[in-house]
């Protein structure tokens, strides 16, 4: 391995991409949690590469896309009578969510030939295509999730959610980490002042805690108890892992998910708060400002995770929830490469 792959030149233009891409990543998460959120993921029941590009034209064409929701069960179920602009609404969610993803892969792609042919992918050129691999990969993953959904539940599978989820997570956090290295960032007078591994445990945390929401939102369980700082009254909610099966305490039964998700949500807002208070006593630099950040952030993403429960889980504050726990992710990978550079 040379020096280079190590360490590979500045390279603006691809950091500026890459930043891009993360913008649209950022988007297909928002847009994909309104789709689980408003119950719109299954209005398309089929894969088609050409139809995703513009929804139905005219309304034969709606109504063939409604003919097709109709079979499956969550329409028999659930959505029996459903008027066809009912139906145009929960499907632009979903259509939105697709085309986002199909357009980020053109975005992706075009830059990437061209950076390839200019020599601009010096040292980057494993990591792009590993970019492109996983997109595909997240694509695959985002159908497997729609297909157990469409004929043998009313909802998809909370436990696919979460690793549909998972993969943009990955994605995010690569293309940022290579997008901060293609503008050199940081500088090398830049000192974090915390252990080099401690924001990687933070980002960690913070994982296992969108996995944790993950699965709360992919079981409809957000509205379940709306009260704080107790669940349900208790503060150990009697109802937590009363499933016989252990693995349905994770994905079905909600008492457990608030209990895991609150619980976590504490550790990494007290985690987060820590190594920003050390890092603004002891760094320097930009990886000072950079675990103040975290701080930060994670003060107001515990607080937005309070108003969302206790307002019941609306679709604006679930959202902005989602938004805050991708940022801290974000913010927490600065920080990290700070610690680590």
């Amino acid at each position: 391995m040379s020096a280079e792959d190590i360490w590979p030149p500045r390279q603006r233009l691809v950091g500026i991409w890459l930043l891009v891409v993360c913008v649209f990543v950022f988007a297909m998460v928002m847009v994909g949690g309104a789709t689980r959120l408003t119950d719109s993921g299954l209005s398309i029941t089929e894969w088609n590469f050409m139809k995703h590009f513009a929804p139905p034209m005219n309304e034969a064409a709606w109504r063939q896309e409604f003919a097709l929701y109709q079979q499956t069960m969550e329409y028999q179920a659930q959505n029996n009578g459903m008027s066809l602009d009912e139906f145009r609404r929960i499907y632009y969610w979903e259509w939105g969510h697709r085309f986002l993803g199909q357009t980020l892969g053109l975005v992706f792609l075009i830059p990437a030939l061209f950076f390839l042919f200019t020599g601009r992918l010096r040292g980057r050129f494993r990591v792009t295509a590993a970019l492109f691999a996983l997109g595909g990969l997240q694509g695959a993953i985002g159908w497997w999730m729609v297909t157990s959904g469409l004929f043998d539940r009313l909802d998809v599978s909370p436990l696919r959610l979460a690793i549909h989820l998972a993969m943009a997570f990955f994605i995010l956090a690569l293309a940022l980490w290579t997008a901060l290295g293609a503008f050199g960032w940081p500088s090398e007078s830049s000192k974090a002042g915390v252990w080099r591994w401690a924001p990687f445990a933070l980002m960690t945390l913070i994982f296992v805690q969108v996995m944790l929401g993950a699965l709360l939102a992919g079981s409809d369980g957000g509205m379940a108890y709306a009260d704080w700082p107790t669940i349900g009254g208790e503060w150990i909610p009697s109802g937590a892992f009363s499933e016989e099966s252990f693995w349905a305490n994770f994905t079905e039964e909600h008492a457990t998910q608030h209990l895991l998700h609150r619980s976590m949500g504490y550790a990494v807002a007290l985690f987060s708060l820590t190594l920003a208070l050390v890092g603004l006593i002891r760094g320097q630099g930009e990886a000072r400002w950079a675990l103040g950040l975290v701080g930060l952030v994670a003060l107001l993403q515990a607080g937005l995770g309070i108003m969302t429960v206790v307002a019941a889980s609306p679709l604006s504050l679930s959202l902005l929830h989602q938004a805050g726990a991708a940022v801290l992710w974000m913010t927490a990978l600065v920080a990290a490469r700070a610690a680590w550079r």
